[in-house]
């Protein structure tokens, strides 16, 4: 199972160094500018460090695709990493492990240590995921003067919006339904 993992994250990775020439006329919630051409159904490509992430892994899995690499254990089902993704957006992203799904990876929540700025960082999260994933599939009016984002790509949702708790928090979340 560990190396038919392996084979396949290096498969899928090989193939997402190809541009994808979208044309105006291609549907809301198509990339855009996505020079990844990565298939999100299938998992998350991270740029640096440059590792595949398939959804469904166990976090034995997990922890093997980064070997050598820094992933914390925070708890759990929960692992983070400092990296930069999505055609160089650096952040913070956490592994998200489902226990009701036999502890398989199910979400990956992209966030920042610092918020200084929130609305600076609000933009440039939604400027890197529009460039990968396209327009939203939906938009509303949110908290705090930001909208709230949202994106169905097959059986993947995205989510991005700022949350009140304890003062404002920005969530920015890739989800893959059951």
């Amino acid at each position: 199972m560990k190396i038919k993992l392996l084979i396949a994250s290096a498969l899928t990775f090989l193939g997402c160094g190809q541009a994808n020439n979208k044309t105006a006329d291609q549907p809301i919630g198509q990339p855009t500018n996505n020079k990844l051409n990565m298939d999100i159904n299938k998992g998350s490509q991270i740029d640096s460090p440059k590792i595949f992430v398939p959804w469904d892994v166990e976090e034995k899995e997990l922890t093997d695709l980064f070997n050598g690499h820094e992933l914390k254990h925070v708890t759990t089902g929960y692992y983070t990493t400092s990296c930069t993704s999505l055609n160089g957006l650096t952040c913070m992203l956490g592994f998200h492990f489902d226990p009701r799904s036999n502890g398989r990876l199910n979400e990956l929540e992209f966030f920042r240590t610092n918020y200084d700025d929130q609305r600076k960082s609000f933009e440039e999260f939604q400027t890197h995921f529009v460039n990968v994933f396209g327009q939203p599939s939906e938009t509303a009016k949110g908290n705090e003067g930001f909208n709230n984002y949202a994106w169905q790509l097959n059986n993947v949702q995205i989510v991005h919006y700022i949350f009140d708790r304890f003062g404002p928090e920005e969530h920015m979340r890739i989800k893959k339904a059951k």
